[in-house]
């Protein structure tokens, strides 16, 4: 069997930077098995199959190189990305998912790519599973969790910078996730100390909140970007900040920009996407 490959990365408007996602259309579904196998073999934070209903409607389903993921967002801008540009789509795309409903994607002005999530606000959490405490180097000022993922709300920027973790503790929160985040309140010194902790060039960050997102039990340690986890950030920071529209970065090894927007009960996450590789499985 022969299948066609793209390996893109998302959420970044150069390569080598936001998070890789490898896209493998099908003309028909091929078996779970096989599905994981390549995920395990391409070993990327995730791997989306899609399949055509429609000319503007597909199937998607993604997975990890451990697991098959309910809902990712970096891969499904990769599978976006790769319809509007290789495949001559046009107009709006819809992804059936099997468990967070249809995702609605379309092309803006600007050239970025935006996706309609559902709302996935995380709620307070009162008793607080000790592994978030004890995986954490800096305790957080609130815990919070939806179907994704526990949230720990730091005190400030660098916290989240700075903040280690110990992915042993972490993975006995399984099937949940962690994600650390804060409010940006000087985003210059946000841009010096990205670059100094990457012992990198600076670069100008321009965000209203920041995040780190870690997944041990699920996928790996810390995940580069993470677009699903914005539909819970997004909506969080929306009604702390009072404010619609947010532009979020996410301060990984990689790093990468997102752009929210809350309308009525959906979350638009938004981003840019370049292309890394085109190519061919035999399996």
């Amino acid at each position: 069997m022969e299948l066609a490959i793209y390996v893109v990365d998302a959420f970044t408007e150069q390569q080598f930077k936001g998070n890789s996602a490898a896209v493998v259309p099908l003309t028909e579904w091929i078996a779970d098995e096989l599905m994981q196998n390549i995920a395990i073999e391409n070993n990327l934070s995730e791997t989306a199959f899609i399949k055509k209903i429609t000319p503007n409607r597909y199937e998607i389903r993604w997975f990890s190189p451990l697991t098959e993921i309910d809902f990712c967002g970096h891969a499904t801008l990769a599978s976006s990305f790769i319809l509007f540009n290789q495949f001559d789509v046009q107009g709006e795309i819809d992804f059936v998912t099997l468990e967070v409903g249809t995702l609605s994607v379309q092309q803006l002005d600007n050239g970025r790519i935006q996706m309609s999530f559902p709302n996935q606000l995380p709620e307070i959490v009162k008793d607080i599973p000790p592994a978030v405490l004890d995986g954490l180097s800096i305790k957080p000022l609130v815990v919070m969790k939806n179907r994704q993922a526990y949230f720990a709300v730091l005190a400030s920027a660098n916290d989240v910078l700075n903040v280690e973790y110990k992915a042993e503790c972490l993975k006995s929160l399984a099937p949940y996730d962690l994600v650390v985040t804060s409010s940006v309140i000087n985003n210059s010194e946000l841009s010096v100390n990205v670059a100094n902790k990457s012992k990198g060039k600076g670069k100008d960050i321009k965000a209203d909140f920041i995040s780190r997102y870690f997944w041990p039990a699920s996928g790996g340690d810390e995940d580069p970007v993470t677009g699903s986890i914005h539909a819970g950030l997004a909506p969080y920071w929306s009604k702390q900040l009072n404010k619609n529209s947010m532009s979020a970065y996410q301060a990984s090894k990689r790093g990468g920009m997102l752009y929210c927007e809350m309308k009525d009960d959906r979350v638009l996450v938004s981003g840019s996407a370049v292309l890394y590789l085109q190519g061919k499985i035999f399996v």
